[in-house]
């Protein structure tokens, strides 16, 4: 169901619920005003009769005579007189005796001077009258006629009306839920106009302080963060050409110049070498960016396992030391407790090796004595691994930069690189749910510290 007609139906239940109150009340409020002037009028009738039997001595025949002759709104209209004895003065039709004046319901009237109830269809009112200094119980029974009727038309007419208003009710909560809506049909004729080659457009967000514009506000939001992700996207598609292009055309000079003319072995051992070391380089840069691509994966895509992080940082050690034989690497297992839960965490093993790698050799490379000092402790729900060297360090204006892609800062000079590695490190880290901070002193050091969650958080 449409929220167009689910707001229809909400708004004409809910004024119908309301019109159906108004009219219950109505109806209630005039039925018992009705009763109420029903019952005053057979109370003075009774009482007429009391003043034509006594002031103007008319016969109780003459009075039995005028009750048989009911009025078009009063029928079978019965009047009853007993004096303060209980004695029986006057009856209209004694021979009926509707109301059935009992000793019990005379002293009840006696007791509250006046009583009104409903008896099967007949409206009764009995109360007392001081009359030429003598007083009187007097009981009137009738049924209105006329009254019923009048209540059954208006019932009518309030069914009839309610009805009808009904039906504007929907016609009315139909143009407004579409005029409610109006801004969310705009929405989504713009949304629908919005690709790949217009991320730059963005919604409406008309008055900007309703609801819907909020939601507008927050789709340009996720507008400008995917804006942002196809630019970065493209700047890094076009960084990756240009890093590529690089070495390949390095290779390709240098093997056009070997084809120049006819070389010395030792000239063509040259050239192979220099070759060699482009494609090491452009292999290195290659495993890199799909390291780099891997890590980027939503987490659902990459599987994951518990691992000990100690035995991970000792494989990515022994991967490096046995590519660079002259790097050492000092791993502190000092701090780390009795309990094994705390080294031990959820994660991909290959992608957290790739980064502690990536760590640990920029410590060694950008180092004189190419030496890393590993630190393993714990922290409440987190296990801290802390990475330092003693080397050229880094500025503070490469510090907020180093986790930008292909970004190499000042001490490029020390070591060639691409500038791939320290966010290919970041981006691991925050897959799985660490921190990474960095902290470095110009030709003191610098120190890196990871953060991940154990199994026991």
């Amino acid at each position: 169901m449409k929220i167009r007609t689910k707001l229809t139906l909400l708004y004409s239940l809910l004024f119908a619920g309301i019109l159906l109150v108004f009219a219950l009340f109505f109806y209630i409020s005039f039925s018992n005003d009705q009763k109420e002037e029903f019952y005053d009028q057979i109370k003075q009738r009774a009482i007429t009769k009391v003043y034509f039997l006594f002031d103007l001595n008319i016969k109780p025949e003459v009075l039995q005579t005028i009750y048989a002759n009911n009025t078009p709104r009063i029928v079978n209209e019965e009047v009853a007189i007993y004096d303060h004895n209980y004695h029986l003065v006057y009856h209209d039709a004694e021979n009926k005796d509707i109301v059935k004046e009992t000793k019990g319901l005379l002293d009840s009237i006696a007791l509250h001077k006046e009583v009104r109830y409903h008896f099967g269809k007949y409206n009764v009112t009995a109360f007392t009258l001081e009359h030429d200094n003598k007083s009187y119980i007097i009981t009137a029974a009738a049924i209105d006629r006329y009254g019923e009727e009048k209540l059954g038309t208006i019932l009518e007419y309030l069914a009839i009306a309610f009805c009808l208003s009904i039906l504007l009710i929907i016609v009315a909560g139909r143009f407004s839920a579409e005029q409610a809506l109006k801004p969310v049909s705009n929405m989504v004729k713009n949304v629908d106009e919005i690709t790949a080659n217009n991320l730059d457009s963005r919604i409406s967000i008309g008055n900007g302080k309703d609801e819907l514009a909020e939601l507008a506000i927050t789709f340009n939001e996720m507008l400008n963060r995917l804006e942002k992700s196809f630019t970065a996207q493209k700047e890094f598609v076009s960084n990756i050409a240009h890093e590529l292009r690089t070495p390949l055309s390095s290779i390709i000079t240098e093997l056009e110049l070997s084809t120049n003319k006819q070389r010395s072995i030792q000239q063509y051992q040259d050239i192979i070498k220099l070759t060699l070391t482009d494609a090491q380089s452009l292999a290195k840069l290659t495993n890199s960016l799909l390291d780099l691509a891997k890590a980027s994966y939503d987490p659902a895509q990459i599987s994951f396992r518990t691992i000990r992080i100690d035995e991970v940082l000792l494989d990515a050690r022994q991967q490096l030391q046995k590519q660079n034989p002259l790097y050492y690497i000092k791993i502190n297992f000092d701090e780390i407790p009795a309990i094994e839960e705390v080294i031990m965490m959820n994660g991909n093993a290959y992608l957290l090796q790739v980064a502690f790698a990536n760590i640990m050799d920029n410590a060694c490379k950008f180092s004189d004595d190419h030496a890393c000092d590993v630190y393993i402790s714990y922290q409440n729900q987190y296990t801290i691994l802390s990475f330092t060297d003693k080397g050229v360090g880094i500025s503070e204006e490469d510090i907020n930069k180093i986790f930008t892609p292909f970004y190499r800062g000042r001490n490029k000079i020390h070591s060639p690189g691409y500038g791939v590695g320290m966010a290919l490190c970041k981006k691991i880290i925050g897959l799985h749910h660490g921190q990474i901070r960095v902290s470095s002193s110009i030709n003191v050091g610098t120190n890196f510290k990871i953060m991940l969650p154990h199994v026991s958080s």
